[in-house]
């Protein structure tokens, strides 16, 4: 099984993307093995354009190889991946510690062979939009942990890519600074719609950023239980309704 914390940049297909679907992704019926340890056996969701779908499950469960299946970093051993281009913003920020913020946030364009400047000039307003402003020329360690993950948020955007997999992106951060990156995201979602796949360990975090939120059983794993959330935006986690979805949620992880 891939090993955590590998050192890749927001990671896109070297073994060839999904083919597209009609927006989002589709996942039927898939199984991934690694040797004698299954990871997914009979995985299937569906995420539609500009949907937000939230996975939880207990750890080990095979939620990172299911970002991977759908950015195409891996081919499933049977069934089915099918989905716009993706591109994977995995738990570490990873940036280049050399780099300012500004280089760091521009770095996919670079990649497409776009010129420093451009780059640059291209990356820099979207710096007030994410509440980045004046910090451009920053490195990485002058930069708090929330800071350092709307750089690698704004990373993620910048490949261009439809479908964003976040791969339990504020798991490293505090309690405070997570709830402020949940209303952050939310946020910059609702300024520059994307379809996105978050995988999460926090059930609270799963209500109040997606639209539906599946619930995967242990290894192997496969969605056993599916929530419509159906909750207007912005979300307060202690509303009555988003607590009750959260308890169902847990009653599925039980």
């Amino acid at each position: 099984m891939p090993a955590k914390g590998a050192p890749i940049l927001d990671r896109q297909a070297p073994v060839g993307e999904p083919r597209a679907a009609a927006g989002g992704v589709l996942v039927d019926g898939v199984r991934r093995a690694f040797g004698d340890v299954v990871a997914l056996d009979g995985m299937s969701l569906r995420v539609r354009r500009h949907e937000v779908v939230a996975v939880v499950g207990p750890s080990g469960c095979g939620k990172s190889t299911l970002l991977e299946l759908v950015c195409g970093l891996q081919r499933p051993d049977s069934g089915r991946v099918e989905g716009e281009p993706a591109v994977l913003m995995p738990q570490r920020d990873l940036l280049l510690p050399w780099s300012s913020a500004l280089d760091n946030a521009a770095l996919p364009l670079r990649l497409r062979g776009v010129g420093r400047t451009e780059a640059r000039e291209r990356a820099r307003p979207l710096f007030a939009q994410l509440g980045l402003e004046g910090f451009e020329g920053a490195r990485p360690h002058e930069l708090s942990g929330g800071m350092r993950q709307r750089v690698a948020f704004l990373r993620t955007l910048l490949s261009g890519k439809p479908l964003l997999a976040l791969d339990e992106p504020f798991a490293s951060l505090d309690a405070l600074t997570r709830a402020q990156m949940q209303e952050w995201l939310a946020g910059a979602l609702a300024r520059e719609p994307r379809s996105v796949l978050l995988v999460t360990h926090d059930v609270e975090e799963a209500v109040v950023l997606a639209d539906r939120v599946v619930v995967m059983s242990p290894r192997p794993g496969r969605a056993v239980g599916e929530i419509e959330v159906g909750l207007p935006r912005p979300r307060k986690r202690t509303d009555p309704a988003a607590v009750a979805l959260r308890e169902r949620a847990l009653e599925l992880l039980r």
